[in-house]
């Protein structure tokens, strides 16, 4: 069964819609995002995960600019589909963040199933902003930690690699509603 949901960014200077899939073989999200963040950008990006909730694909086209393609075998060792090099630095990363989208923060939550009170570290493979790019297209190494405030409805989820925090309401399905200071989901 697939779920619709849309995102603004938070100054409204961005849409995003999203289509998010959870079955017995796993989680794909996929969607299109425009907006304005340091840069303006234009996007498309798909996300597959296997059956345990571990990312095994990640595919992000930004319009008129760079592609990546990276997959990986569930346990961590990834890919560039593009060219068929391997990617040692993102050796043990079972879950992705793609920097335009809150949609990627449903996974880790999702796959790690988080008691009230329980913390847990996680290091995903990060995708950045157009304007953060600088040479070669790819995904970057990131400590992150999750905590579970209340289950099913708010966890705190904490970028280690870059200092920063937010509280993340979700809904049902785990999709995030609102991240302060960066999306808010719309109707």
């Amino acid at each position: 069964m697939a779920t619709f949901v849309q995102w603004s960014d938070w100054d409204h200077k961005g849409r995003e819609k999203c289509k998010f899939i959870h079955d017995v073989n796993g989680i794909q999200i996929e969607g299109d995002v425009a907006g304005t963040r340091d840069t303006t950008y234009q996007g498309h990006y798909f996300v597959r995960t296997d059956a345990n909730l571990r990312t095994i694909e990640v595919v992000v086209e930004y319009t008129g600019g760079p592609r990546l393609h990276i997959v990986s075998d569930g346990e961590g060792n990834w890919t560039n589909h593009i060219n068929g090099n391997p990617l040692p630095s993102l050796q043990g990363c079972v879950d992705v963040d793609i920097g335009i989208t809150p949609a990627t923060n449903t996974l880790p939550i999702k796959r790690l199933g988080l008691r009230k009170g329980q913390s847990r570290d996680v290091t995903v493979c990060y995708v950045p902003l157009p304007s953060q790019i600088d040479g070669e297209f790819l995904a970057q190494r990131a400590e992150q930690r999750y905590t579970c405030i209340e289950e099913g409805r708010s966890y705190l989820y904490q970028g280690i690699f870059r200092g920063f925090q937010a509280v993340l309401e979700i809904d049902e399905a785990g999709l995030v509603l609102d991240y302060p200071e960066t999306f808010r989901r719309t109707t």
